[in-house]
């Protein structure tokens, strides 16, 4: 395409990750562009991905959406963290809650005061000092700060999957992108390049574009079938390879968090909305049947089921090359990683923005697509890192799904993590991976992964001054969380109305 005169690009797949993308170009994309997406209404979508992370601001404020009007669109709610219940034992629960853990002096993070306090018997259990879990665990929600001197505390959402991707597709045809109804039915290719040059539909229309993007879900049929780009399988790591999925009535706690129970042979997300609980259960098949899953997944519900249990079947991995000819996966058709983190629609978005900035003029250049494939990389192998931690990091003795996963050989880059942790206590952010230093630090302390030493620069602090830090900082967080209305009432009167809201 000629430079300046915009973009020529089709979105094959809708869902969540094809009206992002296409909600992002409507949005972005230079005048005169064309930007068309096809779907077909007879094609289901997985459209279990109903929990975020607070980067979902980032796409819905570039987007210009109004939160509360979001909010009432999607029925969503808020979430403070993600409480991992069962998951070092029976019976005993942490939270990886996002925003800070503690305060830290000088040079050091928390961290390092925190493990020599405990050394002397100071510590408390770290929610006692972050603001979001002290809230989450109390139902309470916040937005901004009340005073200055309050702390800041990050929220993300949980949301009807189903009916984010309508709202987006109502803000994207609103702004130019056309939709096609059908099913693809032939991926056709340049016979020089190997490019992909139209997708002709089973109805025999033909609709081409300059750069395509798939979001045709696990068929992958642009960049794998068509195009033959290898998936690389991390079962090894992550051998859950099933989820069933049911949707129940409300009931239980309206919670500001998302909780991931450690379940037999995998664990069982509970998300609540305005309208319903989203429920799952992630599981090895080699551990545990469908209909067994069923069960499991049924006998431990809020409420009432309100459809049949779904089951879905998944290989956790990536495709190696996200970026393949003039092709982009998104979503699915670029791999799995299961939702243990709610990290699936953030890779949507991270990938959308990455385009964003490399964005071709045509069918791209094969530089671009280097870069983009090697920060995909980067960022697909530290989130597989943090979620084989949770595995790994477990005391379920005697189940044999836990047993294995806790015996396994781990990914190099994992280890290295550790061998510093265990050292010194030291956690090392490598470039911009997605989960800080404070998020790795909540998962290896709830699931006790000890830390041998700290850095000696905390002894500087003399005991009686950590033990005023540590008891300072409670007792300001502890104000600040009661001062907060309960999660319910708050929702209900950000988003300015009650009905559909739970009692």
């Amino acid at each position: 395409m000629t430079s300046g005169r915009g973009v020529d690009i089709l979105v094959a797949g809708g869902g969540t990750a094809g009206w992002m993308a296409a909600a992002a170009l409507a949005r972005f994309a230079p005048p005169g562009s064309r930007l068309q997406l096809v779907e077909s209404e007879a094609i289901g979508t997985v459209g279990v991905g109903e929990a975020t992370i607070p980067q979902i601001h980032l796409f819905n404020g570039a987007l210009g959406l109004d939160e509360a009007e979001f909010l009432r669109e999607t029925k969503g709610s808020f979430k403070l963290g993600i409480s991992f219940d069962g998951w070092l034992h029976e019976g005993h629960s942490y939270m990886h809650a996002f925003g800070d853990v503690g305060q830290g002096v000088g040079l050091l993070p928390f961290q390092h005061y925190w493990l020599r306090a405990r050394k002397l018997g100071l510590a408390k259990p770290l929610v006692r000092y972050s603001l979001n879990e002290l809230a989450a665990r109390t139902m309470r929600m916040q937005r901004g700060r009340p005073h200055p001197a309050a702390r800041e505390m990050p929220y993300a959402y949980h949301f009807d999957a189903g009916l984010y991707a309508a709202y987006l597709r109502r803000y994207a045809e609103a702004r130019g992108v056309v939709r096609h109804e059908g099913q693809i039915a032939h991926v056709e290719r340049q016979g020089e390049t190997g490019d992909i040059a139209a997708l002709v539909l089973d109805d025999g229309r033909r609709l081409a574009a300059d750069f395509f993007i798939d979001c045709t879900g696990f068929r992958a049929l642009l960049v794998g079938q068509a195009l033959g780009t290898p998936f690389d399988d991390w079962s090894n790591w992550l051998p859950c390879d099933r989820a069933m999925a049911v949707p129940c009535e409300g009931g239980g706690d309206f919670t500001p968090f998302t909780r991931a129970i450690a379940r037999e042979a995998g664990w069982q997300w509970r998300i609540p909305l305005q309208h319903r609980i989203g429920n799952g259960l992630v599981y090895s098949s080699a551990h545990l049947s469908d209909d067994e899953a069923a069960s499991v997944l049924l006998a431990n519900l809020d409420g009432k089921a309100t459809a049949d249990p779904r089951p879905i079947r998944f290989t956790t991995g990536k495709r190696r090359r996200h970026w393949a000819q003039n092709c982009l996966a998104l979503g699915l058709a670029a791999g799995f990683m299961e939702p243990l983190e709610s990290t699936s629609i953030h890779l949507v978005q991270s990938a959308i923005s990455r385009l964003l900035a490399i964005l071709p003029g045509g069918r791209g250049d094969p530089a671009l697509a280097d870069y983009f494939n090697a920060q995909a990389d980067f960022e697909w192998a530290r989130i597989r890192d943090f979620l084989v931690l949770h595995y790994w990091a477990n005391q379920r003795h005697g189940q044999p799904f836990w047993d294995q996963v806790r015996n396994m050989d781990l990914p190099d880059t994992l280890a290295a993590k550790l061998d510093l942790w265990r050292a010194a206590g030291f956690i090392h952010r490598e470039h911009e991976e997605l989960f800080t230093p404070v998020g790795w630090f909540q998962v290896l302390a709830g699931q006790g992964v000890a830390a041998h030493g700290y850095n000696p620069v905390a002894d500087a602090l003399g005991e009686a001054d950590l033990a005023r830090l540590l008891h300072e900082t409670e007792t300001s967080l502890v104000d600040q969380a009661r001062a907060m209305p309960r999660h319910l009432d708050f929702l209900r009167d950000y988003i300015g109305q009650s009905q559909g809201v739970p009692a």
